[in-house]
């Protein structure tokens, strides 16, 4: 089994050695300790860190990664509980991707405004708001386009 020191460990996952702290401290990593007292990490750690990092990504909140971390700790009779917190992480996430793409359909349609602006394509007086009515989408206050 290969063990690295805390340096060498976060080189090898993309972190800082004080985010490995903190994330020990935390509770969502636990690293070994040699006859010194000194930390050490292994392969493993490596995976189960790297699955952590995709649940962070995902928008998954520390006290969520908390929660999961202690239900994983206390066997497979928390397997239920543990589903049912990554279906509620994962539909919260979907609802962000939607918001997102809606958003990245107004920056859109806003560069092909300023497109037509540049290329004299759309009139001089035509504001964005009648192009988004003229080619039957709406903005949204909350930045989602409604098709009209």
């Amino acid at each position: 089994m290969t063990q690295y020191r805390i340096g060498a460990f976060a080189e090898r996952v993309g972190l800082s050695s004080f985010t490995l702290r903190y994330y020990e401290q935390a509770g969502l990593l636990r690293p070994h300790r040699d006859g010194n007292g000194q930390r050490f990490y292994t392969e493993e750690d490596e995976k189960w860190l790297l699955f952590v990092l995709h649940l962070k990504g995902t928008g998954m909140t520390m006290a969520q990664l908390q929660r999961y971390v202690t239900l994983r700790a206390q066997g497979d009779a928390t397997i239920p509980a543990r589903m049912a917190l990554l279906a509620d992480v994962r539909a919260a996430a979907e609802a962000q991707i939607e918001a997102i793409q809606k958003n990245l359909t107004v920056l859109t349609h806003k560069l092909d405004w300023y497109q037509g602006k540049v290329d004299c394509t759309i009139a001089e007086d035509e504001n964005f708001e009648a192009y988004l009515q003229r080619i039957g989408q709406e903005e949204r206050p909350n930045g989602s386009v409604k098709t009209v």
